[in-house]
């Protein structure tokens, strides 16, 4: 008898492995090395069904075989796959990869072994290859035709109008009748024909690879989807079926779920002849039986059920490969079948950390023609449902050249690093004269922008032809379940695509433009040399050109609001006319001011430069005669600055209230042009008082008294500071409230977040101990309750909350040796204890000092906070009944749409998801920190392996640099988050020989940034400082006390 059992140590009770909690990758058992001797061929038929036929050694294992066709179909993440075959008696069994193959397949001449996928995720987002994404396509495909992918019409519409548009593209009625009547999908399809053809007429301008995208994520929400019965009886002789997914077991009745173990439930799997056993673990609230029992049809049929669910549980539950039993001295009992190869985990981990070349694909269906190999030459950054290959006529692996990244191969993976947006076909204009721009493409976290083989440019691309504009923009479907308009609006025809990881489908991708290719803009030493040479050393000179370069910046928020914003609410009638006198009237006035302002400080810094010969007659190198006098000017326009509190609570407000603003709020937010949160540039002008308050006490310090400027620099100051004094107590309520209404956008499943009194403390990612082991989770701190969520399963990208801990009454302790997982916390509230466990001790510290100092605030409040999670019932759940909770409010949330039904667009890079992917956190006093570092300028760019240097305009913010072609231009072409990396200066040995150049390195990504001197190099240095390491709160408070405004 066979079976599978969890052993119940303190530390696998709560799923925890023996060793730390956290997979080493390493290996369990090697199969045994290839033997060389006779060959034999078997045939293969593969996913589009083609055959091929591989000749392998008569004696060599299973996963011989199976590398060979990966290999073949350059696979990364093979691991979902397996090979199924008949074997003597006609039952359909899965190719162990450990045993010889000569055992298995008896007569290979005769036997077609089939290419399917075995393991499928919860999640398609998990697959972070197209490649593997168009072969789960093709799966669903096949399972449709066969009848296995059961669904009503409307379903079964949807799914084959997103097969079309991936064979033949857009919409065009007599192609797709024609179409349909050549290619039957799914049988009695005459009936469905005007369905299908209604759903793909909203694809248009779909990319094969989006179609696949949308393919699975309507797929995955079906019932039937992954799912091979198999017939059985129970113990009263009910004709049942059998089957097993990722989250356990499943009992059907014809094609209706009766009932599901979860593995949580489960505590034995064995077989007994034709008697298939689930032992469950002890439920007092359970009306089951200790121990199920099924009857299959024979003991082959229930040996093989056993060995697939043994698999599922290692494949999804595991953290590595198990490890072989030793083989008993005398005799052995039960069956030695233990899975072989890499978990899900290990699978996502390795593919996560890019240790693959990416190579591309050919579509044996496709007649689409369009762009995705870049075959020995630089790759662009991708966006997360990728731009698709080139479609030619089979399923064979691409001539991949040098192996060059190409960006649909790299899309979607979980942690990526960089956002970018579309590139404009022509130039950009203002709203005046023209629509708004399309939508900012996001690009998963993580992603490096060139490839590992080194190419040093990204590929340049021809735009499309231009195409009316919507006045929206497509989201990029990340690093998760982004829903993004396939035709550039937020109209129903919504499609799905932060890792983290889809794009402006209509657009080239902005990094494949010469804009920002080495090769297309080369500079060369001698002109940086000669450059540099005809600029001032003063130190003085670089301060104020930083505030040049950052007013530059500020003025280019202020537009944000007072020409992009207002433009796109004059063409619609949802925001009330008290909202626009509100918001507008109060920030032209000081967009005005502040383009007179830099004027001044540009003709002062040419003049200081010595480009003309006017400095001949005056003396031109100060700075500070000029800020004080717009100080002073400044203050008459105070009166706007206290309206924007006032403007920011009000369009929050009619925001709640109304929801075509929220429409037109969110559809603005996701416009290139508006490349951070819409409510964070009304806090702009407060952040700006603060700025020049910094310029001028560094001017201040530079200069001796004895200096003509020091005594203008020093009154300015005075005045600067009185106004942010004034200010000061407004704009911490007001970051406050901003923030809060930012988390809001996030999380589902909160009904008031936004409460008079609430502060938020810090967000990250922790891992949360339970039944399933340690499952990620995001936790979100206030100062009257903690509440966690988890990522996915949602269109939109956000965040579902799972529960909530008052902080009134809770206790923390570290739990370490209680439960054998490093940096473990356990967190002992009046309803609910949870065990968490942090990425490091100096993260397990932070959470630590933060929790204890908001539990100290709630008890000085004097009572618990109330319930604000739309459904939160009291819960007294063990740790392990906690992790059922977990898996079945996923299932939940999984269920509670119908496959139709997609949420608005979501972006996919806000700093929540950034942590996330760089399993790190950030609390408050980090984005008051970051508010005063901000740093705008030109900086000279490398890659890793490139040669040249492009020279492109950095601002930084919120924690990320945004990259420009010029100053000019409106929208950034790419970001980088920058939690999580690491700031350094290069080695010797990196052979950068150059001043002024820091390195920025996290894992294998690695970007070189060169500055023009030595004060702006110490600058940029500072500011990326405090986005790449967490401030202490002691150091924070007296970092704020030193700045009393």
């Amino acid at each position: 008898m066979g079976e599978i059992e969890q052993k119940p140590t303190p530390g696998s009770r709560l799923g925890a492995p023996e060793n730390s909690g956290i997979s080493t990758l390493d290996r369990g058992q090697k199969p045994p090395p290839t033997p060389s001797g006779k060959l034999m061929s078997i045939k293969i038929q593969m996913l589009d069904d083609t055959q091929e036929a591989f000749e392998v050694p008569q004696r060599a294992p299973g996963k011989v075989l199976l590398d060979a066709v990966c290999s073949h179909l350059n696979l990364v993440e093979g691991d979902y796959f397996g090979l199924e075959f008949p074997d003597h008696k006609k039952i359909t069994v899965w190719l162990d990869l450990l045993k010889p193959i000569v055992k298995q397949i008896r007569r290979p001449k005769h036997v077609v072994v089939k290419f399917v996928v075995k393991f499928f995720p919860p999640d398609h987002t998990q697959l972070q290859e197209e490649l593997t994404r168009y072969l789960f396509a093709l799966q669903v495909k096949q399972d449709l035709a066969q009848g296995r992918l059961t669904c009503n019409d409307t379903s079964a519409a949807l799914l084959i109008s997103h097969i079309v548009q991936s064979e033949i593209g857009d919409f065009d009625e007599a192609l797709d009748r024609e179409h349909l009547a050549k290619n039957k999908y799914i049988p009695q399809q005459d009936a469905l024909e005007d369905k299908i053809v209604e759903f793909h007429h909203n694809h248009i301008g779909q990319t094969p690879a989006e179609s696949d995208f949308q393919l699975l994520e309507v797929a995955r929400r079906l019932e039937m989807y992954g799912i091979r019965l198999r017939p059985a009886q129970d113990r009263e002789g009910t004709k049942i079926s059998l089957a097993v997914a990722n989250t356990g077991i499943l009992v059907f009745q014809g094609f209706t779920k009766i009932n599901a173990f979860n593995w949580a439930k489960v505590r034995k799997l064995s077989f007994k002849r034709k008697r298939f056993l689930i032992k469950l673990r002890p439920d007092a609230n359970s009306s089951y039986q200790d121990t199920l029992e099924f009857l299959m049809a024979s003991r082959d049929f229930c040996k093989s059920f056993w060995k697939i669910c043994v698999e599922h549980h290692a494949f999804f539950r595991l953290f590595e490969e198990p490890k072989p039993k030793p083989k008993p001295v005398l005799f052995s009992r039960g069956s030695s079948f233990r899975f072989s190869g890499r978990t899900q985990k290990q699978v996502l981990d390795y593919v996560k950390e890019g240790g693959h070349k990416k190579v591309q694909f050919e579509r044996k269906h496709s007649k689409i023609h369009s762009i995705r190999s870049l075959s020995a030459q630089p790759t662009e950054l991708n966006s997360e449902v990728p731009k698709q290959s080139p479609q030619n006529s089979s399923l064979a692996c691409g001539d991949g050249g040098d192996g060059a990244q190409s960006p649909s191969a790299q899309s979607y993976q979980r942690t990526k690093e960089l956002k970018t947006s579309a590139q404009d076909p022509g130039p950009q204009q203002s709203p005046a004269g023209s629509k708004l721009a399309d939508g900012a493409a996001t690009v998963p976290l993580e992603e490096e922008e060139e490839e590992e083989g080194g190419k040093e440019g990204i590929q340049p691309s021809k735009p499309p032809p231009p195409r009316p504009s919507t006045g929206s923009v497509t989201g990029s479907p990340h690093l998760s379940e982004l829903s993004v308009n396939s035709q550039g609006g937020a109209a129903p025809a919504n499609m799905s695509l932060s890792p983290n990881l889809s794009p402006d489908t209509k657009q080239a991708s902005p990094l494949m433009s010469p804009l920002l290719n080495d090769q297309a803009c080369p500079r060369t030493d001698d002109e940086e040399e000669g450059r540099k040479k005809r600029f001032p050393t003063d130190k003085a000179y670089f301060i104020a050109k930083e505030v040049s370069t950052t007013e530059r910046t500020y003025l280019k928020d202020l537009e944000v609001l007072t020409s992009w914003f207002q433009s796109t609410a004059s063409k619609d009638d949802a925001m009330p006319d008290a909202l626009k006198s509100l918001i507008f009237p109060n920030f032209e006035p000081l967009h005005k001011f502040h383009t007179n302002f830099l004027k001044e400080i540009e003709q002062r810094l040419a003049l200081w430069e010595g480009r003309s010969n006017a400095h001949v007659r005056g003396d031109y190198q100060r700075i500070g005669d000029i800020m004080l006098k717009n100080i002073q000017a400044m203050k008459h326009l105070s009166a706007h600055l206290w309206k924007h509190s006032e403007a920011l609570e009000a369009l929050e407000t009619s925001i709640k209230s109304s929801r075509r603003l929220e429409h037109l709020c969110r559809d603005f937010e996701l416009q290139k042009v508006c490349y951070l949160p819409l409510n964070t540039f009304l806090l702009r002008p407060l952040h700006r008082l603060m700025h020049y308050k910094q310029v001028l006490e560094r001017l201040c310090k530079h200069h001796p008294p004895s200096h003509a400027d020091f005594r203008d620099c020093r009154a300015a100051l005075a005045e600067i500071t009185e106004m942010a004094a004034q200010l000061h107590g407004t704009m911490i309520k007001m970051e406050n409230f901003q923030k809060l209404h930012e988390l809001k956008k996030d999380l589902i499943g909160i009904d008031n977040l936004v409460i008079p009194g609430r502060e938020f403390i810090r967000l990250g990612s922790l891992s949360k101990l339970s039944g399933k082991g340690l499952q990620q989770r995001m936790f979100f701190l206030f100062n009257d309750v903690l509440i966690y969520t988890s990522r996915g399963l949602t269109t939109s990208n956000q965040f579902k909350v799972h529960g909530q801990l008052p902080l009134y009454g809770m206790m923390v302790e570290e739990s370490e040796d209680e439960w054998g997982v490093p940096h473990c916390l356990t967190l002992r509230g009046q309803r609910q204890s949870i065990i968490v466990a942090a990425s490091s001790r100096s993260e397990m510290d932070r959470w630590m000092e933060d929790i204890r100092m908001a539990i100290d605030l709630a008890e000085k409040s004097g009572g618990p906070a109330p319930d604000f999670l739309a459904s939160s019932p009291p819960d007294n759940k063990s740790p392990e009944e906690a992790a059922v909770a977990d898996q079945e409010s996923e299932e939940d949330l999984s269920a509670s749409r119908t496959s139709l039904e997609r949420q608005a667009p979501h972006r996919g890079n806000t700093m929540v998801h950034v942590c996330w992917h760089r399993n790190t956190s950030v609390s408050m006093l980090d984005f008051s920190v970051a508010v005063e570092n901000q740093l705008s300028g030109n900086l000279l760019r490398k890659f890793k392996n490139s040669n040249g240097w492009q020279k492109l305009w950095v601002v930084f913010t919120n924690f990320c640099l945004f990259f420009y072609k010029s100053h000019q231009d409106n929208h950034p072409l790419a970001s980088l988050p920058l939690l999580g990396y690491s700031l350094t200066i290069p080695s010797e040995s990196e052979n950068i020989h150059k001043d002024y150049v820091f390195k920025l390195h996290f894992k294998s990504h690695v970007y070189y940034f060169r500055a023009e001197s030595e004060y702006t190099f110490d600058r940029w240095m500072e500011v990326i400082r405090s986005a790449t390491s967490s401030t202490s709160r002691a150091h924070s408070l007296s970092h704020k006390e030193s700045h009393v405004y």
